[in-house]
């Protein structure tokens, strides 16, 4: 077999494990926990198995060795598979097994612990992923701390040292942007007509809006779970899914239009490539650059509900009173919220430069993990002002630490500014801005399919965002849109 054969064959191997870890995400019975374990982690290690076999190595450097220099796809294709297979080798199969098994009985009790508001029932859980990263780090090796292996396995090529400095450039001049709009919110923000918001009309909404920007629903559809996420089940087969509140259509509405926006990135990668890097996502930080460009840069935008408005109104009536101008005021609104996934623009980075920190010190052995609540609530209070009620809204109330995700978090402030960039560099184009404020979002979708998704992994991230808006990564773009939008 060649390389591109077995990675073809290890890429379906993946594909049934998403499966499967969706299934346990929106349908499993809670009696079935332990066995879905068992599936995950014996599936995760004959994936591992085949991508640090003797024969993948012969493939490579089979591949390697005849690949023609002029070939600039198939060179970046075997120079990222490099790299993946040299990353892969370092571990052991019984660690990737073990820390599948552990992240799958993790989730259902980061679910229960969430449920009940109490973080000792999770914190075995997370102690046992926590060991596992750090054993991860030190066999991947890193520079200057062990966040760096973990980050560079969701943002290539980007070390915490950057991305440090980064946040504490910006933090005085986030904290500035959030205090001023939350001040001016408070005096003008209108609050959203009384519900109930019917969840069987929000799901038509949901769905008319996400094929409306370009999600194929006949290569992807919608479900509802705990946490929202999208997860790909193979090259024409996409998953979103959300949370409904019938108090609150836009709670939902926002979370289909950031997970079709993951989602428009899977649907817009090369199909014939599916398991090699041009066929794959490149980072994390880009991948959240398209959920936050269509939640936040079109979602929220006065030209989409110019157009959408009126088809809320006819799904709920109770909006038939409530004037366009105080519904962008609500949508507009920046509050501190001890919830990240509900939190505004203005306040959202807050959030992430909270969890970066923490997720740090966990890291390097300075913060135990019985300290993480209060850890966590004293640094809430020094960024918000107030201290959350409890753990369900504090420290338990992402899922990513159950997924073993660890070096995650920085990745959707990168997110927002790539999101930002992209979005500002898009609309120079006169004819594609022009579309844009009569909510046609088809020559959108058609620049971010060319100058992002048909690239799949073959360039860095950073020189993914060169080489689409003709200038490297900043956050000039992204704090102008918020200084905008909320002052």
């Amino acid at each position: 077999m060649t390389i591109f054969e077995m990675a073809r064959e290890h890429a379906v191997i993946g594909s049934a494990e998403a499966v499967i870890g969706w299934d346990q995400e929106t349908y499993l019975p809670p009696a079935a926990t332990q066995f879905r374990a068992t599936q995950l982690s014996w599936l995760a290690a004959r994936a591992h198995e085949l991508a640090t076999s003797d024969a993948w190595r012969r493939a490579l450097e089979d591949a390697e060795a005849a690949a023609p220099g002029h070939d600039l796809k198939l060179c970046a294709n075997l120079r990222e598979m490099r790299r993946t297979f040299e990353r892969a080798t370092k571990l052991p199969v019984d660690l990737v097994a073990r820390e599948s098994a552990a992240s799958s009985l993790a989730k259902h009790a980061w679910a229960e612990a969430r449920k009940r508001a109490e973080f000792a029932t999770f914190a075995p859980h997370l102690q046992v992923l926590l060991e596992i990263a750090r054993e991860k780090a030190e066999r991947w090796g890193y520079p200057n701390e062990p966040y760096d292996a973990l980050l560079d396995g969701y943002e290539r090529n980007t070390s915490t040292a950057a991305v440090a400095a980064l946040f504490e450039s910006l933090r005085p001049e986030l904290r500035r942007l959030a205090a001023c709009a939350v001040a001016v919110s408070a005096a003008h923000a209108p609050s959203l007509p009384a519900g109930p918001y019917p969840l069987a009309a929000q799901q038509r909404l949901n769905a008319q809006i996400a094929a409306a920007i370009g999600f194929d629903f006949h290569a992807g559809r919608i479900d509802t779970t705990t946490h929202p996420f999208c997860t790909t089940l193979g090259p024409r087969d996409v998953r979103l899914t959300t949370r409904y509140d019938e108090s609150d259509f836009t709670s939902s509405l926002f979370g289909v239009l950031h997970e079709a926006g993951h989602g428009l990135y899977e649907q817009g990668l090369p199909c014939d490539d599916y398991g090699l890097p041009s066929g794959s996502p490149v980072s994390l930080g880009i991948h959240e650059s398209q959920s936050r460009l269509w939640e936040n840069h079109v979602g929220r935008s006065r030209a989409f509900w110019n157009h959408w408005y009126p088809v809320a109104q006819q799904h709920f009536p109770q909006l038939a009173g409530f004037p366009m101008e105080n519904f962008l005021r609500f949508l507009w609104r920046a509050e501190f919220s001890p919830i990240r996934v509900e939190a505004d623009e203005a306040t959202y980075d807050l959030h992430i430069l909270l969890r970066f920190d923490i997720e740090r010190q966990m890291l390097d052995g300075s913060l135990a993990v019985a300290d993480i609540p209060t850890a966590w609530n004293e640094a809430f209070r020094e960024l918000f002002g107030f201290t959350p009620e409890d753990d369900r809204r504090g420290c338990l109330q992402d899922i990513h630490w159950a997924m073993g995700g660890l070096g995650y978090f920085a990745t959707y402030s990168l997110g927002n500014l790539n999101a930002a960039q992209l979005h500002a560099a898009a609309r120079q184009d006169p004819h594609l801005a022009a579309a844009c404020e009569q909510a046609n979002y088809a020559p959108l979708l058609a620049w971010l399919r060319t100058s992002v998704h048909a690239h799949g992994a073959t360039l860095d991230p950073a020189d993914l965002i060169t080489h689409a808006t003709g200038t490297p990564p900043s956050p000039a773009a992204y704090l102008a849109h918020l200084q905008a939008r909320y002052l």
